[in-house]
């Protein structure tokens, strides 16, 4: 049966129809027939921010901790350009969200009307697809594919555009199982490839998987899969900053994460192994280092559903297209029915090097004194949380480094960060879209002061909708990555690494009727954060730490994995002693 309303009407019915149960997003002229739909029922619940950028990463952390598409709404004009980062970052990490956005009337497009801007033009380089709907008959099947699109194949961004008198007028309205698709992805492997792989398994004397965000992405079903066969074959495995929690921090078989701040038994794992099995990750530059010298003893695997991810960067032996839960789950059939065979002595002779490069202890660290080390600061938070229902979000910088090194996920989507695009202000509204999919959950969005500035305003939707969302700042007063690379590879120029003027944390989260706690003891630091655990609102943590501590493991630029700084000069003997090439 057909049904007929007004355009605006199918934007709410379309998302109803989708399942969503929350839209953040920001009102304005061009999408208030949409606004007013959303006003005349209660199915979905919108949550208002207080900027359209915070929307989008709202939706992203809604999306990544759920695994459902988030969905955002916004104007025209200055509303869809605030929305680009989030765009940018959604596709950066292949993220599913679904961008809708006001346009001026069709009548108006191109005549430089008030709040008009060419938004598909804007976002196509910054969207996986993106629409602009001129005919209301074609406006809900535009939404179901939209949908399609965002969450199939590689997941990512998509955008639709609505004009005015397109949400205005009357058309019909299009089911969303009689949608018809030209997209869709392969998602099984090539037999005959993953074959080629399970015999590669089978005499492999140094290998590692390297596993990431693809395995999250792909479903809960792959992170088991993956858990299955580093269980089955006894291999190290290691993650991109985007993967972790898709194998346990707490598994045997855990090297921690690689690459340019990563731990220094995953890095010489990498750059030694001779059988290096790519999991759902894309070869990114923060993790790749040097080109020419990345893993150059290995034969190379790739499993990713994106045919352009393949060969990119880096050039592979075995290239395999396809899902990776339908990838793995045949891996390791194949595997077995071969007769689940390994090089066990090599092996042991491999874990028995890893073992002497974990002895290094890289992510050592003294605290002494009465100045907290922020490396204790999420230590303290990781011993006094890991018990909790716990989500970790983080904005960008040293911070989100220590962040990743120092606390341990469990599980898949407890882990929300900005890894492509490196987005400052993420983290806050993305604790917002976390909060609202699990409202029961401790949700912390680990910080730095000038990171969290960026989007401080989200302090009002935190306290409008009762969002008891922690924000653990690690305050040191500067811009402490860009600081660190200043002093490393500038002269210590430190050029506009900090500001002058900084606000009263506790001060402010009071004038939002948040409740503000500042640390500056490490002696207090326990009591503290258990206060900020248990305080049933939402709270600022400003916790004071050293000024110019600096962030290690880390490969300087345009070095190799076997080339890292780890900072301690005590430590740099241990490198010396554990770090001889395999014979």
């Amino acid at each position: 049966m057909t049904k007929t309303m007004t355009g605006a009407r199918m934007v709410v019915q379309a998302l109803i129809d989708q399942g969503v149960e929350v839209v953040f997003g920001y009102p304005g002229g061009a999408v208030l027939p949409i606004y007013d739909e959303i006003f005349q029922q209660d199915r979905i619940k919108h949550v208002l921010v207080r900027h359209e950028q915070a929307a989008v990463h709202a939706a992203e952390g809604y999306a990544r901790s759920t695994g459902k598409p988030g969905v955002a709404l916004v104007t025209s004009g200055p509303g869809a350009t605030n929305a680009v980062t989030g765009l940018t970052d959604a596709l950066m990490d292949s993220i599913p969200i679904i961008v809708l956005t006001g346009q001026v009337p069709t009548f108006m497009i191109g005549s430089d009307a008030f709040q008009e801007a060419d938004t598909v033009g804007i976002t196509r380089p910054c969207t996986k697809h993106n629409w602009l709907v001129k005919d209301t008959d074609r406006l809900s099947a535009t939404l179901h594919e939209a949908f399609h699109v965002a969450t199939q194949g590689r997941p990512g961004p998509v955008l639709v555009d609505i004009p005015k008198d397109v949400q205005f007028a009357t058309g019909t309205y299009t089911q969303a199982r009689a949608v018809e698709t030209h997209y869709n992805p392969q998602v099984k492997g090539d037999l005959a490839a993953i074959t080629e792989l399970a015999a590669a398994m089978e005499t492999a004397k140094r290998p590692v998987f390297y596993t990431g965000g693809g395995v999250i992405n792909a479903g809960p079903a792959a992170s088991q899969l993956l858990r299955d066969l580093v269980a089955a074959t006894g291999f190290p495995v290691t993650s991109t900053l985007m993967g972790l929690g898709a194998y346990p921090a707490s598994g045997d078989a855990w090297l921690g994460m690689l690459g340019m701040h990563g731990l220094y038994e995953a890095n010489m794992a990498m750059h030694d192994c001779d059988l290096m099995i790519n999991i759902g990750a894309r070869f990114d530059d923060r993790i790749t280092g040097r080109i020419d010298a990345f893993s150059p003893k290995s034969k190379k695997a790739h499993i990713d559903i994106d045919a352009s991810s393949i060969n990119k960067v880096i050039h592979v032996d075995i290239p395999i297209l396809g899902d990776v839960a339908h990838v793995l789950e045949d891996l390791i059939k194949i595997w077995k029915s071969r007769g689940a065979k390994t090089n066990r002595d090599a092996l042991a002779k491999w874990w028995g090097q890893i073992n002497d490069w974990r002895g290094v202890d890289c992510l050592k660290f003294r605290q002494q004194g009465k100045i907290i080390k922020p490396q204790y600061a999420l230590q303290r938070l990781e011993a006094l949380t890991k018990q909790h229902d716990r989500y970790i979000c983080t904005e960008v910088g040293q911070h989100q480094m220590w962040a990743a090194q120092y606390l341990g996920f469990e599980d898949p989507n407890r882990w929300m960060t900005s890894g492509g695009l490196g987005t400052m202000g993420y983290g806050f509204p993305a604790s917002i879209g976390v909060q609202m999919g699990h409202p029961d959950a401790l949700v912390i969005n680990v910080a730095g002061e000038a990171s969290w500035l960026m989007n401080m305003q989200e302090l009002g939707t935190a306290m409008q909708y009762r969002l008891p969302v922690k924000q653990f700042i690690l305050n040191n007063e500067r811009l402490g990555m860009v600081r660190q690379w200043q002093e490393l590879l500038h002269g210590e120029r430190y050029s506009n690494s900090w500001s002058e003027s900084l606000p009263d944390f506790v001060k402010l989260a009071e004038a939002f009727g948040a409740k503000g706690i500042q640390c500056s003891d490490p002696d207090t630091l326990d009591d503290a954060i258990m206060e900020m655990i248990t305080h049933e609102g939402p709270v600022v943590f400003d916790c004071l730490v050293e000024k110019h501590e600096n962030c290690f493991p880390m490969i300087p630029s345009g070095k190799a994995h076997n080339e890292m700084l780890l900072g301690d000069a005590d430590t740099r003997g241990a490198i010396q002693g554990a770090g001889e090439a395999l014979v």
